[in-house]
């Protein structure tokens, strides 16, 4: 496995600049080290994070807005506040119904993150 090191300790938000994901969606990864990382995921109403899965844990904090959220096929409206987790292997996707923000814990690091923000 590829090791990447750690983040500085302080991380400004203003410091980093927004990477666009896809249409309607941008992330900025915050902090990281090769066991945890934490993202910041910006969504415009009607944006669509498709349906994917990955061997990493995941924990979503609601920041901002709200979205339908599926987990291995269940499907449940999400609004600032709330939370979901995510297990390994496990299909899970997002629709945005109200702009948000979705920060997103991972565990171990999304080394294609990290790829994507070097390259």
């Amino acid at each position: 496995m590829e090791t990447f090191g750690a983040s500085k300790e302080f991380i400004k938000d203003d410091e980093f600049e927004w990477e666009v994901v896809d249409e309607g969606i941008k992330r900025k990864i915050m902090g990281y080290d090769d066991n945890i990382m934490m993202v910041n995921v910006l969504f415009e109403k009607g944006s669509v994070g498709t349906p994917h899965e990955h061997h990493h844990s995941q924990v979503t904090n609601v920041a901002k807005g709200t979205f339908e959220v599926t987990i291995g096929g269940v499907t449940k409206v999400m609004k600032q506040g709330d939370c979901f987790y995510i297990p390994p292997h496990i299909v899970h996707g997002v629709v945005c119904l109200k702009d948000g923000l979705l920060i997103d814990v991972f565990s171990p690091i999304r080394e294609d993150f990290m790829w994507k923000m070097m390259y």
